[in-house]
């Protein structure tokens, strides 16, 4: 199976008509200025230079601005400029993220024509309340019928979603899942919100009157709504911000940010299967056994599940076994 691999050219609040309350993205990027055509081409050149698999499906990525909402003839200079990659079969598709409220069918059947294959949506909730006070310029039903046109197009649609948003609340968060499956997505990705600095809701949170999600909390709705997704066969294509110096550094204000966050989640996941788990033996010592591939989330970050259950076990060890998949895990007594 091909191995594949996004090339991202980063466009950095370009054309967004509205600043969301949490919306600094030089800081989220890292990326200070727009590319133009020719570092578009450094940027794909040193991209396939770093690929090691022979077999691959490669697309390249538009990411950060509101692509559709560009003056037409700039997307046209950027979608031109990559036709010869397309042709060539080196890029298999272009991908790109846009507002739902930047969205029409006229335009997508041109972006379609220029070979884009995948576009996302930055929903972050289908909560009115929530759009509102965050700042999105657009309500539930903008996001829906851009949904609509580009399934109809027959492009691939994802929707992303944010949590801990200002109004927002896990019961809100299961409902944006829910509409982002029945609106047609097939990808999603899940973010925290973060206090990020020179934004509004930095301003917000020093007055007191908005408190982010602790690390924990975000992880423990991310792990939930992960598997919503999973159950209902939508491919989650990333969970949690790309970690960047900014991030680390002092653009980071409040908020549930680490490296490692994804890995928190599915730890996350892992222990809410073994705390549903009847069939444990009775016995002090005991053995887990796992896919490999499920070897470290099941673990947990830190090894924060292996060491819940040595409060229960005296001992407790995890092995990999080749006839297990998934999450299927069996335990055995030591």
């Amino acid at each position: 199976m091909p191995r594949h691999y996004n090339i991202p050219v980063f466009l950095p609040e370009l054309a967004c008509p509205h600043r969301c309350v949490f919306c600094n993205q030089s800081s989220i990027s890292s990326t200070y200025k727009i590319p133009s055509v020719a570092e578009v081409t450094a940027i794909i050149e040193k991209h396939f230079n770093s690929f090691k698999a022979s077999e691959k499906h490669v697309e390249l990525a538009f990411f950060g601005g509101n692509f559709t909402g560009l003056p037409q003839q700039m997307q046209l200079e950027y979608l031109n400029h990559v036709q010869p990659w397309l042709k060539s079969g080196q890029l298999q598709g272009i991908r790109l993220s846009t507002r739902p409220d930047y969205i029409s069918s006229a335009q997508i059947a041109w972006l379609k024509d220029f070979g884009v294959t995948h576009i996302e949506l930055g929903a972050q909730s289908t909560d009115n309340e929530v759009l509102q006070k965050s700042g999105r310029g657009h309500k539930r039903d903008a996001i829906e019928n851009a949904a609509t046109i580009i399934n109809n197009a027959g492009l691939v649609l994802g929707l992303q979603m944010m949590l801990g948003l200002p109004g927002d609340s896990p019961e809100k968060a299961v409902a944006t899942a829910k509409d982002i499956i029945s609106f047609g997505a097939k990808e999603t990705r899940i973010y925290p919100c973060l206090v990020v600095q020179d934004t509004a809701l930095e301003r917000l949170f020093l007055s007191g009157k908005y408190q982010p999600l602790s690390i924990q909390v975000a992880a423990e709705q991310a792990a939930s709504l992960y598997v919503i997704f999973e159950n209902a066969g939508i491919k989650v294509l990333r969970i949690g911000l790309h970690t960047s110096d900014d991030l680390n550094g002092s653009a980071l204000i409040a908020g549930p940010y680490h490296p490692n966050f994804a890995e928190m989640v599915f730890g996350k996941i892992w222990l809410s299967a073994f705390e549903t788990y009847d069939q444990w033996p009775e016995s002090e010592t005991i053995v887990v056994k796992t896919a490999a591939s499920q070897l470290n989330h099941a673990v947990g970050f830190e090894a924060s599940n292996k060491n819940r259950l040595l409060k229960r076990f005296k001992s407790v060890k995890f092995m990999p076994d080749s006839s297990l998949f998934g999450r299927q895990f069996i335990v055995q007594k030591l």
